[in-house]
């Protein structure tokens, strides 16, 4: 494992900051790439935030967080910031041209001999590996939210990734306390192909007045022992994420089954994505402490 020692991250949002603050927190050299400097600057507040809830719960002290905080460097050029990576984990928006034209310019910029990893959630690694000269070195490391805290890595073999590179990064992944699970790629993978459908028969529920969003969420909780219902994990994630994912389920597959809920397209479509626009199925302007169901789905 000694070959992996600088790591760049690309996209400074929920995922690539807390992608960033794991391998930092274990050693690793981190470039956190972005676009833009405000959101970098917004990406380290909120590793250091989650840092100091670190050091107030005792799980890492001051030193430490000093530490992963210095092990972390920023950067708005692509090409600066991954020149030096043994490994690139790619955790920019969940939209697949975005993601085919980041990894081509990775295999014109990175080294050779470096990995290229996507956090992908849904989107082909194959495809995404069609696009580089390096297929063999192209692999997904699906992380959870939050990555700091969520054991779980759903490790991606895309048809050419070989033997070696799927071996690095599930030992990788065990360096930074991670449960790493090898999955091959097909539409969805293991944890969205099970995971969506449910999300969107719940939303089903909801739209067709089966019952309503508490009383949804109460039965997946109590019922179910789910630590999060269903329709506030939809929040959570990100119903525009949540539809996107759905979108690329029924490409693939073309079963209609994993049609899109009506429900779930109309609330993207007018802005209520979640937690991120503070409105979903939820109401979150008083945080996610105590939960108030949207004034759309009062009864």
């Amino acid at each position: 494992m000694s070959i992996i020692k600088n790591v760049a991250v690309i996209g400074s949002g929920t995922m690539g900051n807390g992608i960033a603050h794991t391998f930092a927190q274990f050693g690793f050299l981190v470039s956190l790439i972005d676009v833009s400097k405000e959101a970098l600057d917004r990406g380290l507040g909120t590793i250091t935030k989650n840092l100091d809830r670190q050091v107030a719960k005792g799980s890492i002290s001051e030193a430490d967080k000093t530490t992963t905080l210095s092990n972390i460097q920023i950067f708005t050029d692509l090409k600066q910031g991954v020149q030096f990576a043994d490994l690139v984990v790619e955790a920019a928006t969940e939209n697949e041209d975005l993601k085919l034209k980041i990894f081509k310019d990775l295999d014109t910029f990175a080294k050779p001999e470096a990995i290229l990893a996507s956090n992908t959630s849904s989107i082909s690694i194959t495809k995404i590996g069609s696009v580089t000269n390096r297929a063999d070195k192209v692999i997904g490391m699906h992380f959870m939210n939050p990555v700091p805290i969520m054991k779980l890595v759903e490790v991606i073999r895309g048809y050419a990734t070989s033997d070696e590179v799927a071996a690095i990064t599930m030992e990788l992944s065990k360096k930074l306390n991670k449960i790493p699970t090898e999955v091959n790629d097909y539409p969805g993978f293991v944890a969205n192909r099970i995971l969506m459908p449910m999300i969107n028969e719940a939303i089903y529920t909801l739209y067709e007045g089966v019952a309503g969003v508490e009383e949804i969420d109460t039965v997946m909780k109590l019922g179910m022992a789910h630590p999060m219902g269903p329709l506030q994990l939809a929040d959570f994630i990100g119903l525009d994420v949540c539809l996107s994912i759905l979108n690329v389920l029924q490409d693939g597959f073309g079963n209609p089954k994993y049609a899109p809920c009506p429900l779930l397209v109309n609330m993207v479509t007018a802005g209520k994505k979640g937690i991120k626009s503070g409105e979903g199925f939820y109401i979150y302007s008083q945080g996610t402490k105590d939960l108030v169901v949207s004034t759309k789905f009062k009864k």
